[in-house]
């Protein structure tokens, strides 16, 4: 199929962590244990502007107080990808109204997506949980890309997967990095507010608290204004 070859279709593109699963409270607790193992301090300010939002690459360095990458890098990083699994394995459980929102969007022959900076583990835990996998046509992850939110990659490269031009696409965000990175692809965004209050995040197109305060006719107005 052509790239972007589905014109009459729309695609919404759904972030992960705060916007399909309230899933930030147990990222904090994992972070707690593993600063823990490491004898790092924080403070409740590091956790607002250097973990939500951000790639492990950003939050092991500024944390380490230096450069952490390569083979250090993918160690720490399932350390702690691991502790956030044990904790949330038998928590999964979606934003309020989410599958019903899902349902109405493949109701309605839209085309939707899976675009975190997560690891491939914690998508597939979660997708899976929530029985998601088939009502995606792409699911990404951190190993799909080179460049993280706030670049656009991931954006950019799940609506060529699917086949939808961005200026079709409607992203579902929480953090200020993935909005960043859903308006630098040109493309609509909803903020989620599950992690921060609207006067914290870019200006955006729409902005929800839950899934009970968006309906496709919204999506379709936004998507067309």
């Amino acid at each position: 199929m052509p790239i972007f070859a589905l014109m009459n279709q729309y695609a919404v593109l759904f972030d992960m962590d705060g916007v399909i699963c309230n899933t930030n409270p147990y990222h904090v607790k994992a972070f707690e244990a593993f600063f823990q193992r490491h004898n790092i301090s924080y403070t409740e300010q590091d956790f607002e502007d250097h973990v939500h939002g951000k790639h492990n690459s950003h939050i092991m360095s500024h944390f380490f107080q230096r450069p952490v990458s390569g083979e250090e890098f993918i160690r720490l990083e399932f350390e702690k990808e691991q502790l956030f699994r044990d904790i949330y394995k038998d928590q999964v459980a979606c934003i309020p109204q989410f599958d019903r929102f899902l349902e109405d969007l493949k109701k309605h022959n839209f085309r939707t997506a899976v675009c975190t900076s997560a690891p491939r583990a914690n998508m597939d835990l979660i997708v899976d949980a929530l029985g998601i996998r088939s009502k995606m046509e792409s699911l990404m992850s951190s190993e799909d890309v080179k460049l993280h939110k706030p670049h656009p990659e991931v954006y950019l490269q799940s609506a060529e997967r699917i086949g939808v031009p961005p200026s079709r696409c409607l992203v579902f965000e929480d953090s200020a990095s993935g909005i960043t990175a859903g308006l630098n692809a040109g493309m609509k965004v909803i903020a989620v507010l599950s992690t921060h209050r609207k006067e914290q995040l870019p200006r955006c197109d729409y902005y929800i608290h839950d899934y009970s305060e968006i309906t496709v006719d919204k999506v379709l107005e936004i998507l067309n204004d």
